[in-house]
């Protein structure tokens, strides 16, 4: 229903009539209404609201360019507006191909624009206009990211108040900005209102949520904010800035056994920058991105929120991963770089500690974590099993500082919580004994140490050459050779067997029409002699002739009874070992020299070692605290059986294959053995000393091309380094 400029405003509607006015560009919107006329105009649910607004319709609110001429109601719309959600997009960086400038809200909602509108219409014909349309007006365009709209409605200086809005929360890196109106008094010419602001940072955490307050003062028939810095927060004053100050905590650490850290005091590579002195952060951003393959944007935002006149470390580095960087380093203009020492990237027992990464590990890219300089992350090893216990949760501040940079107040905090540390069971002198005797081979190889009595692990040292696969001391899956005659031994005597029994020695002998022969070949044994030279000179086929002795179902029992295929677990991955032995003589006579399906890795080994020294069987554990209950110890073997075990152990250092082994001290017990890999394996073999003293148990894997090498004197050389250690 078109109107002329002229027509009245109070007239009458049936209820069932449609509301659908069309007003002139010319038409005032401040019209007096008749005393009569109603101040609370209440509209039938049925009927359709269709308001047409021109362009020019001064609505004292802002209006986006995109938004239709029409906008649509749906009846049941009710005339108190809703606040609207308020977005802003991360900061500005131009030219850069970075995130765009601040969003602003395209999509003003009709229930706004007619609530605004109602209020004009009332305050209109009341003689003292209502200071609530403008402070409605000020909070929606200061929230949509209209900042110059909300400055016109301030008795500041446009630009500067412009500024102050638009940089206010672009300088914490905000995500979005959400406001709502709280309590408004008016009293003559001057009002006060509250408001509520709710500011999501970014961080993943809760927003900064915190209340508001301004006054306002009319000025002839239009009331303005009165402009303060403390508009925007409380907290502010003339030349102050917002910041955040996100503090991570120092990693916590891995220990030892006696609770010292596992981590070693190394170089590391710190690089930031003086935010207040940069001169084109966006620069800055970009080119440090180009080098390290983090988000410019994120960069940016960290640069923007923190303290602008203390150093702001943004990534650490390995120094030589620092040094391949080095040239594109150079490269970020006002990159200040700083070499320092902290416990972070060389451990000893790195085989299980693990290593850590920081800002730049490609993981967190993987995983979607967004960049926050201070962080680190477990990569593997302990490092990674225990990753939300050594890390903790940062705090973060939101801070306001003066001109200078200085801290003045803190506006919110979000208390963090440091990380746990976690104990492990490694002992730092059998560590580094182990990790002594590796250093100088020339071939892939494992040593690793358990406590006897109580199954806890004391060492896990590795070598790694070049050339050579690396061995898994705690999850591989190789051969033992010779080695396994410990379990098969058992097993025989289990079953009734008399160590003293004369067995031969033979170069060759054939099982189940399969050949098997001594590697290396033994000499000098004479035609009879007794099991135990046997097992001290490790003889192969005088094993595979007694394994028809044996049904496969007694070794496969003796050797779950050593722990091989048992349920134990660990916050690493590992390997219990395995053992499929079927009915076939053959296979059942490789199985028994540990050449067969047999599968085990020096860990297994070390606790078969443990067995025998300490009649128990004990389930291997890694960490201490927090506790991982787990298996309880169970006696798998009688004393007759465990005796002979040991007696023929001692045997093999004192005058068998493993006498290179025996370097004075404590009695040692031990076997030796000499096996192929495999098919696969290019002709690698496994190298074996399993054995124990006092109550450190052990087994060495040492990989090589030859069947002459021998693993005793490389347990030797342990056992030597562990006494000048103890």
């Amino acid at each position: 229903m078109p109107l002329p400029p002229s027509a009245p405003l109070d007239v009458p509607l049936p209820p069932s009539a449609p509301l659908d006015v069309l007003l002139p560009a010319s038409a005032p919107l401040d019209v007096p209404l008749p005393p009569s006329a109603p101040l609370d105009v209440q509209l039938p649910t049925s009927a359709p609201l269709d308001i047409l607004l021109p362009p020019s319709a001064p609505l004292g609110m802002p209006v986006p360019p995109s938004a239709p001429p029409e906008v649509l109601v749906p009846p049941s719309a009710p005339l108190s507006a809703p606040r609207a959600k308020g977005v802003v997009g991360r900061p500005a960086m131009p030219g850069s191909g970075l995130r765009a400038s601040i969003t602003q809200k395209r999509t003003v909602t009709a229930v706004c624009a007619v609530a605004v509108l109602a209020l004009l219409l009332v305050s209109a014909r009341s003689p003292d206009p209502s200071v609530e349309p403008t402070v409605q007006q000020f909070l929606l365009a200061w929230e949509q990211g209209q900042y110059r709209t909300a400055a016109s409605l301030t008795t500041g200086d446009p630009a500067v108040v412009t500024t102050e809005l638009r940089t206010a929360y672009q300088q914490l890196d905000a995500a979005d900005i959400t406001l709502s109106m709280g309590h408004i008094t008016q009293h003559g010419d001057t009002g006060e209102a509250q408001f509520n602001a709710s500011i999501d940072l970014g961080r993943s955490g809760a927003p900064w949520q915190y209340q508001g307050r301004f006054a306002l003062h009319r000025i002839g028939s239009t009331w303005k904010v009165l402009w303060r810095s403390s508009v925007i927060n409380p907290g502010l004053r003339p030349g102050f800035r917002l910041a955040v100050v996100t503090t991570v905590p120092k990693r916590a650490e891995l220990l030892d056994a006696s609770g010292s850290p596992l981590t070693r005091r190394s170089e590391v590579v710190v690089a930031g920058v003086r935010p207040g002195r940069l001169t084109d952060p966006v620069r800055t951003a970009d080119r440090l991105a180009n080098a390290t393959h983090l988000a410019a944007n994120e960069i940016y935002g960290q640069i923007l929120a923190a303290p602008s006149a203390s150093f702001f470390e943004l990534v650490r580095f390995q120094p030589s991963v620092y040094h391949r960087l080095r040239h594109k380093l150079s490269r970020v203009p006002g990159l200040i770089v700083k070499w320092t020492r902290m416990r972070l990237f060389e451990s000893a027992a790195s085989s299980v500690a693990g290593s850590v990464g920081t800002e730049t590990a490609r993981v967190l890219r993987i995983d979607g974590v967004p960049y926050r300089p201070g962080t680190t992350v477990g990569l593997s090893g302990l490092q990674q099993a225990y990753q939300r216990f050594l890390v903790g949760t940062p705090t973060t501040e939101v801070v306001a500082e003066d001109a200078k940079g200085r801290q003045v107040s803190v506006l919110k905090r979000w208390p963090g919580s440091p990380g746990k540390p976690v104990r492990t069971t490694i002992d730092a002198a059998t560590q580094a004994a182990a990790d002594d005797a590796l250093q100088s081979l020339p071939g892939s190889a494992a040593i690793v140490a358990v406590r006897a009595s109580d199954g806890k692990i004391l060492a896990v040292g590795t070598r790694n050459a070049h050339g050579m696969p690396a061995v898994s001391a705690l999850d591989g899956r190789y051969r033992p050779g010779q080695a396994f005659t410990i379990v098969s031994t058992a097993a025989l005597v289990a079953a009734g067997f008399n160590v003293d029994t004369p067995i031969p020695c033979k170069v060759k002998i054939q099982v189940g029409g399969r050949t098997f022969t001594n590697s290396p070949q033994e000499s000098g044994l004479g035609t009879q002699p007794p099991f135990g030279t046997d097992f001290a000179r490790a003889c192969g086929t005088a094993f595979a002739g007694l394994s028809l002795r044996l049904h496969p179902s007694q070794l496969t029992s003796t050797a779950a009874k050593f722990g091989l295929g048992a349920g134990w677990q660990l916050p690493l991955r590992a390997f219990a070992g395995s053992l499929a032995s079927g009915p076939d003589d053959a296979e059942l006579a490789a199985d028994s020299i540990g050449a067969g399906t047999v599968l085990t890795s020096p860990l297994d080994m070390a606790l078969v070692a443990a067995v025998v020294q300490s009649g128990t069987w004990h389930r291997p554990s890694l960490v201490t605290s927090p506790s991982d209950p787990g298996l309880v110890p169970r006696v798998p073997f009688g004393p007759q059986v465990v005796g002979a075990l040991r007696s023929l152990m001692r045997r093999t250092v004192v005058s068998g294959a493993g006498r290179a082994a025996d370097v004075g001290g404590a009695a040692l017990y031990g076997q030796v053995g000499n096996v192929s890999l495999g098919p696969g394996h290019h002709g690698l073999r496994a190298s074996w000393f399993v054995g124990y003293r006092g109550d450190v148990a052990f087994a060495v894997l040492e990989l090589t091309r030859s069947s002459w090498t021998s693993a005793a004197p490389v347990a030797g050389k342990f056992l030597r380094e562990l006494s000048a250690g103890s």
